[in-house]
C-alpha cells in the first residue's frame, strides 16, 4: 500500500506508463535515472525502451524485491535504495542521462530544484507533478501561477506540459490531477553563482509580492537595483519576466 507520509500514488497502467516513456525520449541508450518507482509500472516501461542503463532510487525498502524482479541478468538495471534529494547522480550515471520519474508529491518541487540548479545537469527530464506545481512550472509574466518556480525552471531549461491525467489513473487516486512537465536544460544555463543570487531575487520579490520592487528588494539595492538593471522600480514581481530577473541577480553583489 501507498505511505502517505512518502506522497505516494503510482502509476500501474503500462499503456500510460508506455506514453510518458515515448515523451520522454528517445533515449538513444543514454542512461535514465527513475526516482520514487514504488511497484516499478514506469520502470517497466523504461526497460522496454531504447534507453541505456536504468537506475532506479527507491526510498521505500518494502518495493525492493519487487523492483528486483525486473532484473533481467543483463547488467541493465541498478536499484539504489536512498534518499534522492541526498543521492549524487554524478556517482550513479556517466555521461549525459534522462530523469524520468512519477515524482512522490511531498519532494517533487526540491528535486526540480537540485536538478535544475545543482552541480549535475541531466540531458532532459520527464516529471509528474500535481497539475498545479506543473502550472506553476510553465508559467509566463502576468499569470496567476508565475513565481519564483517559473523563474528558476524557465531560467535553466526550457518547459513544457505534455500530458495531463486525471486523479482516477493512479493507485491510490490522489485528490487533484496531474501532469507530466519535459524540461531541457538550457544551453545558456546561467553559472552557479548567479543562480544562487537569482535564488535570492525571487525569493525577496515573490516573497511580498503585492509589493512594488523598489521596497520588496530594499535588502539587496530596491529602486537602484532595479533602475541599473532596466527594470520599473513600481514594478510588481509578478509583471517581471525572466530575462528581467537574471538582470536582477546580476546586479546583486
Amino acid at each position: 500500500m501507498a505511505k502517505k507520509s512518502f506522497g505516494q500514488h503510482f502509476l500501474l497502467d503500462l499503456n500510460v506508463t508506455r506514453k510518458i516513456v515515448r515523451l520522454a525520449g528517445p533515449f538513444e541508450g543514454r542512461a535514465v535515472i527513475e526516482v520514487g518507482p514504488g511497484p516499478g509500472g514506469l520502470s517497466r516501461a523504461l526497460l522496454e525502451s531504447d534507453a541505456g542503463p536504468v537506475v532506479l532510487v527507491e526510498k521505500d525498502a518494502r518495493f525492493l524485491p519487487l523492483l528486483g524482479e525486473l532484473d533481467d541478468g543483463a547488467g541493465r538495471l541498478t536499484i539504489v535504495e536512498g534518499d534522492a534529494l541526498k543521492v549524487r547522480e554524478a556517482d550513479l550515471v556517466t555521461g549525459p542521462a534522462h530523469v524520468v520519474s512519477n515524482l512522490p508529491y511531498n519532494v517533487g518541487t526540491p528535486l526540480l530544484i537540485k536538478w535544475l540548479t545543482g552541480p549535475w545537469t541531466p540531458h532532459a527530464l520527464t516529471l509528474m507533478f500535481q497539475k498545479e506545481v506543473a502550472e506553476r512550472i510553465v508559467a509566463a509574466p502576468g499569470d496567476d501561477d508565475y513565481g519564483r518556480l517559473a523563474v528558476i525552471a524557465q531560467a535553466t531549461s526550457d518547459a513544457r506540459i505534455v500530458l495531463h491525467l486525471p486523479a482516477a489513473a493512479f493507485t491510490p487516486p490522489p485528490k487533484v490531477a496531474s501532469a507530466v512537465v519535459h524540461l531541457v536544460p538550457r544551453e545558456d544555463r546561467p553559472p552557479a553563482d548567479l543562480l544562487k543570487r537569482l535564488e535570492r531575487v525571487t525569493a525577496a520579490a515573490f516573497g511580498q509580492r503585492r509589493k512594488m520592487l523598489r521596497s520588496s528588494l530594499k535588502p539587496l539595492g530596491g529602486a537602484g537595483l532595479c533602475e541599473r538593471a532596466g527594470v520599473d522600480p513600481d514594478a510588481r514581481a509578478e509583471t517581471v519576466d525572466v530575462a528581467g530577473f537574471l538582470r536582477l541577480a546580476a546586479g546583486v553583489g
